[in-house]
């Protein structure tokens, strides 16, 4: 078992090498990518976001806002937990990801003048009992062994992607629809990451939040770039958004 870990431990490395190895073709990007560590592009879109002109906010879209950082922070504390199990390094570059979109979504809930429900909040604590409940039941299952945690990162961003979906569908705010597209981008990613690590592992991921086919059709695609605007599409001066080797979130 040790052996089989090594290996897939050094087939990863190769992947975030391949990553850092293409970084100067991208590096007007920043390192990482909008879901990196640090990305210009990940202050961009912040700033973007809050520099756009702000729009009455209806119930369903506070509601939406408080959903998405708590949401977020889940995806963060989960992946850190694993991270300190397993000490791989999927889960540590993911979970930086994660702060980046909580980040995103906070600059939106500061710029409504909205109460922050996760801020101070100590990792693994959450104000809905239900993310509670969640992230407990997450990281019992992930403890378990290193494929069950790569299952808890597909769910997790299963769910990030549903969610999205759906509150996309309740908001017109141009300022959250820019954040809230390039959040499911990122989780894209994600999700494309940790089933590319557990096809490795000799294993699969059956969905659990989306269809079966939404999933296939997700992790069938190439690694996404660059920021999107509010309808999803590629900003001016980034150039195609697939087909990267490897996923930004690992860079």
């Amino acid at each position: 078992m040790k052996k089989t870990v090594s290996i897939l431990k050094f087939v990863l490395s190769g992947f975030v090498l391949v990553g850092l190895a293409t970084t100067t073709t991208f590096a007007f990007m920043g390192q990482g990518g909008f879901f990196g560590q640090k990305s210009r592009v990940g202050y961009g879109i912040e700033t973007a976001a809050t520099n756009i002109p702000a729009q009455e906010l209806s119930q369903a879209e506070k509601e939406a806002l408080m959903k998405m950082v708590e949401e977020e922070k889940l995806a963060r504390d989960v992946y850190a937990f694993l991270y300190g199990q397993w000490g791989n390094v999927i889960f540590d570059r993911i979970s930086q990801s994660e702060q980046r979109h909580m980040d995103a979504v906070s600059a939106l809930i500061s710029k409504y003048g909205l109460e922050n429900p996760v801020e101070g909040l100590e990792a693994g604590q959450f104000v809905t009992p239900s993310m509670q409940d969640l992230y407990e039941n997450l990281t019992s299952r992930g403890a378990k062994s290193l494929e069950q945690a790569l299952q808890v990162g597909a769910t997790v961003e299963d769910l990030d992607i549903k969610d999205l979906k759906e509150l996309m569908g309740q908001c017109d705010n141009q300022d959250m629809l820019m954040v809230f597209q390039n959040l499911e981008r990122g989780s894209r990613n994600h999700m494309r990451a940790f089933t590319s690590y557990l096809r490795v592992m000799g294993g699969s991921y059956s969905a659990q939040f989306l269809s079966q086919d939404e999933v296939d059709g997700i992790i069938s695609k190439g690694w996404e770039r660059g920021p999107v605007d509010q309808n999803g599409k590629i900003m001016n001066g980034f150039g195609r958004g697939l087909g990267m080797r490897t996923c930004p979130c690992l860079k």
